[in-house]
C-alpha cells in the first residue's frame, strides 16, 4: 500500500474546498436515515429478526437504538471540536493517537465500501425482479446495477445538496408506504388478536435466538454516524451535527420498534414467529400490506424497495467518497483523491475511485457467477457492518480519551460515562456479531473468517503507514487527523477545474 506524504509547507492561497455551509440539519437527517434504508430493513430483514426472536424483536430494535443514543452523546460532543470528512479516522486519531486513527481509517474505508457495493448489487437484484413483475421483461441485474452506479456517480459529482434532495424524496416515499401499512393494521383493530403490548416486555429477551436478532437490529442503524462525515459541509455544524444525529437515531429506533411491533400484531403475536420461519416468511411484510392496505400499497412497496436500495447506495457512496477524499488529503492515500472539482466543490476524484471499486465488484460477481443477493450483498454487508461497529466502539473510547484531561466545560456523563458505557455495549454486540455472522451471510465458518480477516489486516497496515510517515516526514505526521479542510486543492479532472496547492490549519 502506497500513499503520498504531504509536504510540511503549503502555499498561502488555495481555492475553496468542500461546499461549506451547503447542508442543513434536514439534509443530514435525510443522508443518515436514507443510508439506513428503513423499507429495505423492515420488508427485507425484519422478518428474519422476528423468526429468530419472535415477540422480543421490537424490544431488540428499541434497545439497540438506546445504546446508539448513548454512543451519540459522546460522539456529538466531540463533533464540536473535530470536523473532518474522515469522521471515524479523525475522532479515533485525536482520542487514541495517530497510528490508531490511521489503522481505523483503512477499516472504515473498507467497511463503507463493502456496504456500498453490497447495496448496489441488492439494488440491481431488486430492480431485475421488480421490473420483470411489472413488465414481463427480464433485464439482467448487473445492467441495472451499472445504470444505477452511473446515476449515483453523477449525483456524487454534482453538488451535495442535489443528493440530499434525491434522498429526501426517496425517504419520504418509503416511510409513507410503511405508515400506510401501520394505519391499515390499526384500522382493523390491531390484527387478529388486537394490539399485544406484552411483546414489549423485557421477559422475552431471555429466549433463544435473541442474540442473533441483535445482529440484525444493530445493523439496521448502520450509517447514522455519517452526520460527522458531512461536518465540513454543514451549516452551523456545532448545532446541526448533534441535532441531526439525535433526530436520526431517535427516529429510527422508534420507527423500527413500532413497525416491527405492528408486523407482529398483523399476524398475531402467537403466530408471527411461525409465519416468519415458514414458506413465504420473507414476504410477510408485503403480504400484510396487501391484506391491510390493499394490492396498490403492496405493489407500491415492491417499487419503493428499489428506490430505498438506490437511496441507501447513494448515501453510502457519498460517505465512502468522502473517506477517500479525507485520506487522500492527509497523505494516507494518493493525494489526487484529496481534491475537489472547482465547479461543484465535490470530491470528484474520490467519486471516480469509489465508482471504479463498485464497478469492479459488479464485474467480479458476474464473471464468477455468484448470486448478487446471497453472496455479494449479504457477504459484503456482514463484513462492512462488523467494520463499522468496530469503528463505533473505538470512537466511543476515543471520546473518553479526548476529554480525559480536559472536559472543555462539558458534563462528565456525556464525555466519560456515556462513551465508556457505549464502548462496553458495542463490544458485547461485536462478540454477538462474530458469533452469529452466519445469520447475516448464510456462509460457512471458513467464509465468515475470510470476511472478518481484512479488518485486522487493514488496521495493522494503517498503523504501519502512520509510523512510516512519522519516521520520514515528522511535520506531515503531526498534521494527521488535524486537517480542517476549509481550503484544499482543486485539480484538473477535465471539467472546469484548475490546479492549486493545499492549505491546512490546526483546529
Amino acid at each position: 500500500m502506497t500513499a503520498s506524504i504531504p509536504s510540511p509547507s503549503a502555499p498561502a492561497e488555495a481555492p475553496q474546498g468542500l461546499s461549506g455551509g451547503a447542508i442543513g440539519t434536514g439534509d443530514l437527517v435525510f443522508f443518515v436515515v436514507a443510508a439506513a434504508a428503513p423499507l429495505t430493513v423492515m420488508a427485507g430483514v425484519a422478518p428474519l429478526a422476528i423468526g429468530m426472536a419472535g415477540k422480543a424483536a421490537p424490544l431488540g430494535y428499541l434497545l439497540s437504538g438506546v445504546l446508539l443514543v448513548v454512543f451519540a452523546a459522546g460522539f456529538t460532543a466531540m463533533s464540536r471540536f473535530v470536523r473532518n470528512a474522515g469522521a471515524f479516522y479523525a475522532y479515533i486519531g485525536r482520542g487514541l493517537g495517530r497510528p490508531t486513527g490511521a489503522g481505523s481509517a483503512y477499516v472504515a474505508l473498507y467497511a463503507y465500501n463493502a456496504i456500498e457495493v453490497g447495496l448496489l448489487a441488492a439494488f440491481g437484484w431488486f430492480t431485475e425482479s421488480g421490473f420483470e413483475d411489472l413488465t414481463g421483461v427480464r433485464v439482467a441485474w448487473w445492467i441495472w446495477a451499472i445504470a444505477g452506479l452511473v446515476a449515483i456517480g453523477v449525483l456524487g459529482y454534482l453538488r451535495v445538496t442535489l443528493s440530499a434532495k434525491v434522498l429526501g424524496v426517496a425517504l419520504v416515499l418509503e416511510i409513507l408506504v410503511l405508515l400506510v401499512l401501520e394505519a391499515g393494521i390499526l384500522a382493523d383493530g390491531g390484527g387478529p388478536r388486537g394490539l399485544d403490548f406484552g411483546t414489549l416486555s423485557p421477559a422475552g429477551l431471555g429466549e433463544s435466538g435473541v442474540g442473533g436478532m441483535f445482529v440484525l437490529a444493530v445493523g439496521a442503524f448502520i450509517g447514522f454516524e455519517a452526520t460527522a462525515i458531512y461536518a465540513e459541509e454543514a451549516r452551523d455544524p456545532e448545532r446541526s451535527v448533534p441535532r441531526a444525529t439525535y433526530l436520526a437515531v431517535a427516529f429510527l429506533a422508534l420507527f423500527y420498534t413500532f413497525t416491527v411491533w405492528m408486523i407482529i400484531n398483523a399476524y398475531g403475536s402467537d403466530r408471527a414467529q411461525a409465519v416468519a420461519n415458514g414458506d413465504g416468511g420473507a414476504d410477510m411484510v408485503f403480504a400484510a400490506t396487501e391484506r391491510f392496505a390493499g394490492a396498490w400499497a403492496a405493489d407500491s412497496m415492491h417499487v419503493l424497495i428499489i428506490t430505498s436500495a438506490f437511496a441507501a447506495t447513494l448515501a453510502f457512496h457519498n460517505g465512502s467518497a468522502r473517506y477517500f477524499y479525507a485520506l487522500g488529503r492527509e497523505g494516507l492515500l494518493p493525494a489526487r483523491l484529496g481534491t475537489v472539482a472547482a465547479r461543484t466543490l465535490a470530491p470528484a476524484a474520490a467519486v471516480v475511485a469509489q465508482s471504479a471499486v463498485a464497478l469492479a465488484v459488479v464485474v467480479v460477481t458476474v464473471l464468477s457467477g455468484a448470486d448478487p443477493y446471497t453472496v455479494t450483498f449479504l457477504w459484503s454487508s456482514g463484513s462492512g457492518i462488523l467494520g463499522v461497529m468496530l469503528m463505533q466502539a473505538l470512537a466511543a473510547l476515543a471520546v473518553y480519551g479526548f476529554f480525559r484531561g480536559d472536559r472543555r466545560g462539558l458534563p462528565a456523563w456525556r464525555v466519560a460515562a456515556a462513551p465508556l458505557l457505549a464502548c462496553a455495549g458495542l463490544a458485547v454486540m461485536i462478540v454477538l456479531v462474530c458469533a452469529n455472522l452466519d445469520l447475516l451471510t448464510g456462509a460457512s465458518n471458513t467464509v465468515n473468517a475470510a470476511l472478518i480477516a481484512p479488518l485486522p489486516v487493514l488496521f495493522v497496515a494503517g498503523v504501519v503507514l502512520a509510523l512510516r510517515i512519522r519516521q520520514r516526514t515528522p511535520a506531515a505526521y503531526e498534521r494527521l487527523t488535524t486537517v480542517d479542510a476549509e481550503r484544499i486543492p482543486v485539480q484538473d479532472i477535465g471539467i472546469g477545474t484548475t490546479s492549486a496547492g493545499t492549505r491546512a490549519r490546526r483546529q
